[in-house]
């Protein structure tokens, strides 16, 4: 009968809609990144940097120690549910004057021990207990969450800088050729072959090219101050060694969509026990309106001499008490509608990140797909630019050609070039994205 009274968590299941072929994707538990999934990659550098960022980056510092005050509240929480014990002694001494200025003394010790406990017969300790341990895992998932995202943002970052370096040295190649192009024309106009205007049409191409160098400059210089700063380094004197993508590998894509998605995205996890700790409180709101039954106690030792305390007579006291409350003015009703109302915010935000989870993902395997295809047709795209370019410049100095044609060409080489490489950043970034919605690796 007394465990019949107890008030249990709220646990309602929440409906979430799943795409229909989910359950039709692999379920090979091979197929998921491994924990280092960055290794696919291969590159030593880049291992090193998340590294690094593991050890030092400040963020995950501070979820560390968030946990850790998580960890706390947990413990604090249960002490609710065992008995409080207080050691307590005492002297003193009386004394009383007669009216024939006689004096009479007394003296008494004592030492004893005094407990409380409130028994939980509505089962509200246990469950604050339940809403702190359910924090506690949702900080945990919180912690794992930021750590996938960090590095995340590390490999990408890091890719970056990369590709920037390359199309700096893309764009200093192209400047070369237009200066090269441009001697040439200084060369026709001197033995009167080309007109003036022609030479200046090249050299505001030459112009235009070296001013096109700065900017892609300060773009790396930027992002490797977000990778220092992401390796909890000062940015200044910061640096990596590789200077182009050339010597990162694609990592293997992996095959299908394992269906425990839901499993294994920390961020899911948090929003779940997030949720579950939610039913908790309700559990611990409705308890309020049940009167609190607690017990107290003491027992000790009583002597009139020191040295006969523990040979003197023994006190105790017992005691049960019941506190009902009556007024409150909708203090109670009001905690209630709160949890409750916090509830129902954290089914919504659970649904959300469920659906933003196959978002990501399906989002992520789109643009690879479509990013593989392009590259395929970029490929094409400055093959033939090259031989536009090789072709134009051997025909204008024959004089087969006129020096808009050159420049045409020259322009569609430079394009071709410096689009493929934002092309091959955003294949590779798209894969860390992939990495990242899947959970990157980690393991519940």
């Amino acid at each position: 009968m007394l465990a019949a009274c107890k008030i249990l968590p709220v646990n309602d299941p929440v409906t979430v809609d799943v795409p229909a072929n989910w359950d039709q994707t692999s379920n090979n538990s091979n197929a998921w990144p491994a924990l280092s999934w960055w290794q696919g990659f291969n590159s030593a550098e880049l291992d090193q940097l998340m590294i690094e960022t593991q050890n030092n980056n400040l963020d995950l510092s501070a979820s560390a120690a968030r946990v850790l005050q998580a960890e706390a509240q947990a413990k604090l929480a249960g002490v609710a549910l065992l008995p409080s014990l207080d050691l307590s002694s005492g002297a003193s001494r009386k004394g009383s004057i007669a009216g024939n200025n006689t004096t009479t003394t007394s003296n008494s010790f004592n030492v004893s021990l005094d407990a409380s406990y409130e028994i939980d017969f509505w089962g509200k300790n246990r469950s604050t207990l339940i809403a702190a341990q359910e924090s506690l895992r949702a900080s945990q998932f919180d912690l794992e969450t930021v750590a996938l995202t960090i590095t995340s943002s590390v490999a990408t970052t890091y890719l970056q800088v990369l590709s920037l370096r390359e199309r700096i040295d893309i764009a200093k190649l192209n400047l070369e050729n237009a200066e090269s192009v441009l001697k040439l024309v200084e060369s026709r106009v001197k033995y009167g072959a080309a007109s003036p205007l022609n030479q200046a049409q090249q050299r505001a191409v030459v112009a235009r090219q070296r001013a096109a160098i700065p900017p892609l400059e300060q773009q790396e210089r930027d992002a490797r101050s977000a990778l220092a700063i992401l390796l909890g380094k000062p940015p200044q004197g910061f640096d990596v060694a590789l200077t182009s993508l050339a010597n990162i590998e694609s990592p293997e894509l992996i095959a299908g969509l394992p269906s425990e998605l839901l499993t294994r995205r920390p961020d899911i996890q948090s929003s779940e026990a997030q949720l579950r700790s939610a039913n908790a409180d309700i559990a611990v709101a409705r308890a309020a309106y049940f009167p609190g039954i607690g017990l107290t106690g003491s027992a000790g030792l009583a002597s009139t001499a020191l040295s006969a305390l523990f040979d003197g007579g023994l006190i105790y006291n017992l005691a049960v008490s019941l506190a009902q409350p009556i007024f409150d003015a909708g203090e109670r009703e009001a905690q209630e509608e709160l949890v409750v109302a916090r509830r129902e915010e954290l089914v919504q935000t659970y649904r959300s990140t469920i659906i933003n989870a196959f978002a990501d993902v399906e989002t992520a395997l789109g643009t690879i797909q479509s990013t593989t295809e392009q590259q395929r047709h970029q490929a094409e795209q400055l093959k033939q630019a090259g031989i536009a370019f090789e072709l134009a410049q051997r025909r204008y100095k024959e004089g087969a050609e006129d020096l808009l044609t050159v420049l045409d060409a020259q322009r569609t080489l430079y394009d071709a070039q410096d689009q493929q490489q934002q092309i091959k950043l955003s294949y590779l970034q798209t894969i860390v994205n992939l990495y990242r919605a899947l959970g990157g690796g980690w393991e519940i």
